[in-house]
């Protein structure tokens, strides 16, 4: 039995699918057994839907504290914080009252498409793109109120304010409108200009809002406290304690998986997929394709997220006639590499990095009738591993060798031919986290650090449960399926 270590946190994930609450140590190990997980499930739509209720957000996350203050029993008395991270590039919009006027609209509602390529003829895209750190596309918040202004024109006028849905259910935690939201989840909404770390008040102007309709910007240590007397009844034992302000669940990986410094790279594949690395010191260029979002005031996330991950998978799944999902690795490893034939672009929920394309779909090329159902999905994952090549070579240009790539996220951390493909793929050593909840365990972590219990955001590493080596004989046959899926890229979507 593990003999854990007082102080605690209380770490609140608030992912797309579910929020995840549970309690960690001092030496940032998840407490077992004291530990909730509470689904909620947004709307998505042909038409590029993909939005839920606030509230609905809001009372799955206090439901899962409750669970976990219940478990806790006594415990809750040792816990000095809360700590917590959001799922990203969310926005809904808040009446003068604060109440949700509009569902939240997450990263994956495309419907501002048209928004978006207007802006960008409006626009001189370099110049915002390196004040904000992002291309413009979907995912963010200037494409977003644009729509919203064209589409819902008098539900637009009664916005107050645009906020993302962790600072919206910190005004109701804490009775207050005037809470603050992080540097790091502002920055994934395309509005903040990371070298002064205020709203970029030229782009502002283009979208007829100010300062005014959206948050107050601060560090995420500058703790929220005092939460109001409905709160501080139903939760006792956090009533005066800081709550830290949400950071983007990226952000929290990579601490969580211990890549903290520029040598190690966080390889993340769950639903959908990213890879980052943390740096501190001044905000860095940003090479074309990617993007850069600020943790706090001193350090920088770079990289580059794709649309595409676990969910393509779950495609597979859902409508091939594959083997049972517990079968698919043994019979994935029969397969010789990009044999099949088939060139995939694997955009079934749109393009993120590197061309941030407002128009792209799946494409499959190459079917014959002697395909088979797993080699449709050997070249979908394949796929996969050459859109993560093309962010590794923008963002860890030159020889690799001194790079460490970390992978974690359910959808690549169970399937070890993927992962050894992904090494293949890459060149490099590919580690696998062995910490089961790599993105709460990085919330807590911050909160230790921000309470002074951590000197650093590694003070205790982070483990390597095994490391996949390069098959190099591979990368020639790779190579070329990386260029063939290039050239229909160009010839798609120019």
């Amino acid at each position: 039995m593990t003999d854990y270590e007082s102080p605690y946190v209380l770490a609140v994930d608030i992912g797309s699918s579910s929020v995840k609450a549970g309690l960690f140590d001092a030496l940032a190990r998840s407490v077992v057994g004291i530990e909730a997980t509470i689904a909620h499930t947004q709307i998505v739509a042909s038409d590029g839907t993909s939005e839920e209720s606030a509230d609905d957000i809001r009372i799955a996350t206090e439901q899962a504290i409750d669970s976990v203050l219940e478990k806790a029993g006594a415990l809750a008395g040792e816990v000095i914080g809360v700590g917590f991270d959001c799922m990203s590039s969310t926005v809904l919009g808040v009446d003068s009252s604060g109440n949700a006027i509009t569902p939240v609209y997450t990263y994956a509602d495309t419907r501002s498409g048209e928004d978006v390529d207007r802006l960008k003829e409006e626009l001189n895209v370099p110049i915002i793109y390196d004040r904000t750190g992002v291309m413009q596309h979907t995912s963010y918040l200037p494409g977003r109120i644009r729509w919203m202004r064209r589409t819902q024109p008098e539900l637009a006028e009664r916005v107050d304010r645009y906020v993302d849905v962790s600072t919206y259910i910190f005004t109701k935690w804490f009775g207050r409108r005037d809470v603050k939201a992080s540097y790091c989840v502002s920055s994934w909404s395309g509005l903040l200009n990371r070298h002064e770390l205020e709203w970029d008040h030229g782009l502002l102007g283009r979208l007829g809002i100010d300062r005014s309709n959206l948050p107050e910007l601060a560090p995420w240590s500058d703790a929220e406290s005092g939460l109001a007397p409905e709160f501080a009844k139903r939760w006792p034992a956090l009533a005066e304690l800081p709550f830290m302000l949400a950071v983007g669940d990226g952000a929290a990986v990579n601490v969580g998986t211990g890549c903290v410094d520029g040598t190690k790279v966080a390889l993340t594949v769950g639903t959908t997929g990213a890879m980052r690395v943390l740096s501190e010191g001044p905000a860095p260029d940003v090479p074309t394709g990617l993007w850069a979002y600020r943790l706090g005031s001193e350090r920088t996330l770079l990289g580059g997220s794709f649309s595409e991950g676990g969910n393509v998978v779950q495609w597979a799944l859902e409508n091939l006639k594959l083997p049972a999902i517990e079968d698919l690795n043994s019979e994935l490893q029969k397969t010789a590499p990009a044999a099949h034939g088939i060139h995939v672009l694997p955009f079934i929920a749109g393009e993120r990095a590197t061309g941030w394309s407002t128009a792209a779909t799946g494409v499959l090329e190459g079917i014959k009738i002697s395909t088979t159902p797993i080699e449709i999905l050997q070249a979908m994952l394949e796929s996969v591993a050459y859109r993560f090549a093309m962010v590794a070579d923008l963002l860890l240009p030159g020889v690799k060798s001194g790079y460490q790539m970390i992978a974690s996220g359910g959808a690549i951390q169970n399937s070890p031919w993927w992962l050894q493909t992904m090494s293949d793929v890459l060149g490099v050593p590919v580690g696998v986290s062995a910490e089961e909840q790599d993105t709460s365990r990085g919330t807590a972590i911050l909160a230790l650090n921000a309470l002074g219990v951590w000197d650093s955001l590694d003070s205790h590493k982070a483990h390597i449960a095994e490391t996949y080596e390069p098959n190099h004989d591979r990368a020639d046959i790779y190579a070329t399926a990386r260029e063939r899926q290039s050239e229909l890229y160009s010839h798609l979507l120019g």
